[in-house]
């Protein structure tokens, strides 16, 4: 198949449906050779994954290029004597479908993400994370991977080569990554509880201890003193019976039937709680794999916080949010381990991430975003690579970034890769 042979079919939405991505077509290749054929035309290209995105990272004034009719079954290899392993996977599968692969198979992620929905390749290549001290970001997992760059090869990266730390975390602008290598470990079970009603300012004065209380802890608020602290506890760990009282002494109350993390949302969305242990997979996300995830029609932002100023930045913002608290859904509040991936929101420090779930007004969003950043300015607050953002000058945010335009450079010299986001914020 030439790429004159491939069907272009009309550019779709974001998931949340607020935008069409700008860009002339979608193409589905369904063999490498097409897709190479395609690449070596020389024109704009993006990949596009499970359009969980809501700023113009994804758009290209050519193609976008869906990559599923590429994927094939993962592949495990099994290592230390059976106590870990690798799985090679696809990078348009997604995480639902890949942790389901795994369990049946007897092995586990050590973390996911609030929503099983989205793709591997997207989720590693933007930082995601899901929550947890000791949990890096999604693409923490990531111990090699394959791409076809814009030479039309395929250029392979293995974690201890040097351009390795840059192409991870590499917004889509290396090339179009095909297949990933991620670690695994045994599967575990995973019990959920919800605590409500807790003071807000005694959590922000409890930080260390509060994200240590669980095996992955979200903080959930809509700016009105309060917050449900979601707590998902490994139980193949134990937790300090000090950390546990610490919780305990801040007050609320547990949940007594299952919650949604929006006031009105339907709980029946969300994975099992009230403490009831089940497979990591069926747990760790918020929400199930065969439901719409959060609210659907929404807007999304997040900020990555240096952890040791976290408290302080969130308490600088935290008037900005109330005064703005009839545009937001929701705020979750998480942690992140820090990491070695040179464009990682949680590049070289701890991490809490400020998550926010907007109502779908973008105007609003942004008139609220500017304000949000100009309070987080401080503290070196790292917008999350996928979410709304409005601040374009990041470089001195991110330490190793001159090496990183060096490494997009190298592989993508003509920028066919590149985005309007990535022009505007100087990577490209």
């Amino acid at each position: 198949m030439t790429p004159d042979d491939l069907a272009e079919h009309p550019v779709p939405t974001t998931w949340s449906g607020h935008r069409a991505y700008a860009s002339r077509a979608l193409v589905r290749p369904d063999s490498l050779e097409s897709l190479r054929a395609l690449v070596r035309t020389g024109q704009r290209l993006r990949a596009l994954g499970s359009r969980h995105s809501f700023n113009d990272l994804v758009d290209s004034p050519g193609l976008l290029v869906d990559l599923r009719e590429l994927a094939t079954e993962p592949d495990l290899y099994v290592t230390d004597g059976g106590a870990a392993g690798v799985v090679t996977v696809s990078g348009a599968m997604r995480y639902g479908a890949l942790a389901a692969w795994l369990h049946e198979r007897g092995w586990a992620l050590p973390a996911m993400a609030s929503l099983p929905h989205i793709s591997v390749a997207g989720a590693v290549a933007t930082g995601t994370h899901g929550s947890g001290d000791e949990a890096g970001s999604l693409a923490t997992a990531v111990v090699g991977l394959e791409l076809l760059g814009a030479d039309g090869e395929v250029h392979a990266l293995r974690m201890g080569e040097a351009d390795f730390p840059g192409a991870v975390v590499s917004l889509g602008a290396l090339g179009l990554v095909l297949r990933l290598d991620l670690a695994v470990e045994p599967r575990y079970d995973v019990a959920t509880t919800v605590l409500e009603d807790v003071p807000f300012a005694g959590v922000l004065g409890e930080v260390e201890t509060v994200w240590a209380s669980a095996t992955s802890v979200s903080a959930f608020t809509r700016w009105d003193g309060t917050c449900a602290l979601w707590r998902k506890q490994r139980t193949d760990r134990i937790v300090p019976d000090a950390t546990l009282g610490v919780v305990t002494a801040l007050g609320g109350r547990p949940a007594d039937t299952p919650r949604h993390p929006l006031p009105d949302g339907d709980p029946q969305a969300c994975t099992p709680q009230l403490g009831e242990a089940g497979p990591w997979h069926e747990r760790l996300p918020h929400f199930r794999q065969e439901v719409t995830p959060s609210a659907g029609a929404e807007l999304q932002s997040e900020y990555l916080l240096p952890r040791e100023r976290a408290a302080e930045a969130i308490e600088a913002a935290a008037g900005v949010m109330a005064r703005h608290r009839e545009t937001i859904l929701i705020s979750e509040i998480r942690s992140v381990a820090s990491d070695d991936l040179w464009l990682s929101g949680s590049y070289g420090r701890a991490t809490i991430g400020l998550h926010t779930t907007w109502r779908q007004d973008v105007a609003a969003v942004r008139e609220a975003s500017l304000e949000i950043e100009a309070a987080l300015a401080p503290f070196e607050a790292r917008p999350h690579w996928g979410k709304l953002f409005e601040r374009a000058d990041l470089a001195a945010l991110y330490p190793r970034w001159e090496d990183a335009r060096a490494l997009l450079a190298r592989y993508d010299p003509a920028g066919q890769f590149t985005s309007p986001l990535l022009e505007r914020v100087g990577l490209r």
